[in-house]
């Protein structure tokens, strides 16, 4: 039997109940835990949270966390763009499995991914025993986060680039030839702001990622307090001292930084999409 014109059928219930199924599904699984932490924290005087959340170490732990996050996601933009771009724009033999191993974060546990990285970075594994005589050491210290976090991070921006990256028109950049642009120019001038707002997305979800990591971390970082302890690490750390409160406190402070950031990265990619239409 024919349709009747005009009517409009939705596959899914109403706008209603799927609105109402969304907000109890993200209250339960975000908001409400999200919530506990204020409630939590609320317990606490002023000079108590202070006290808990701008601690020596506690700071020291933000900034590792903080920097060598921003450092992975950065290295993360370069190298996931190459990787993105090798995979779009190339045919290869073996290029399936370069794909599946993309992926490979997402699939590894993240402590399996830990112990992996320091059994080859530490001073007798198969990479770490060339680097330590050069002075370069990566387990145990900074770098070795760093390089712990780009690897935990490369998939979200590689797999966010990838669309982009197929949907980009060749026609100008050979326009862009043709007038004599430069491969240098080209890239700027007419790749670059074109895929710009999925390249800021995937550092935004790298970054974010790199903020929250536990597992691929704590065995790599070797937890000294003050040089290579993440704040994840301590939040634990006090769980385990039953200190509630101020395990709480500590994880209020990054949830609210982390907030800020991403909103801050949403807002800079929400005005280079608007300025990347105005220009086309």
């Amino acid at each position: 039997m024919a349709k009747p014109q005009g009517i409009k059928r939705n596959v899914l219930p109403g706008f209603g109940l799927t609105m109402g199924y969304t907000l109890l599904y993200l209250s339960l699984i975000v908001l409400v835990p999200l919530a506990a932490l204020f409630v939590k924290s609320a317990g606490m005087s002023g000079e108590q949270f202070w006290k808990a959340v701008s601690n020596p170490r506690v700071v020291a732990s933000y900034r590792l966390t903080f920097g060598a996050s921003l450092i992975a996601a950065l290295v993360n933009v370069v190298f996931g763009f190459v990787v993105a771009w090798t995979l779009v724009r190339y045919r290869f033999p073996g290029r399936k499995l370069v794909d599946a191993l993309v992926d490979l974060p997402f699939a590894l546990p993240t402590a399996v991914s830990g112990i992996a990285l320091t059994t080859v970075y530490s001073k007798h594994g198969w990479i770490g025993r060339y680097l330590e005589p050069l002075g370069i050491k990566v387990a145990f210290a900074p770098l070795g986060i760093t390089i712990a976090l780009v690897f935990i991070g490369l998939p979200f921006v590689v797999r966010t680039l990838e669309p982009a990256l197929s949907d980009l028109e060749r026609d100008g950049e050979e326009a862009a030839a043709s007038l004599g642009a430069s491969r240098w120019q080209t890239f700027w001038r007419v790749i670059v702001p074109t895929v710009l707002p999925a390249l800021l997305t995937g550092f935004a979800l790298s970054f974010a990622r790199a903020i929250g990591e536990y597992g691929s971390v704590v065995f790599i970082a070797g937890n000294m307090p003050m040089k290579t302890e993440i704040t994840s690490l301590l939040i634990v750390e006090k769980l385990g001292q039953h200190d509630v409160a101020g395990a709480t406190a500590i994880a209020l402070v990054m949830l609210l930084a982390s907030f800020v950031l991403l909103l801050v990265i949403n807002g800079i990619q929400h005005y280079a999409g608007r300025r990347y239409q105005g220009a086309v």
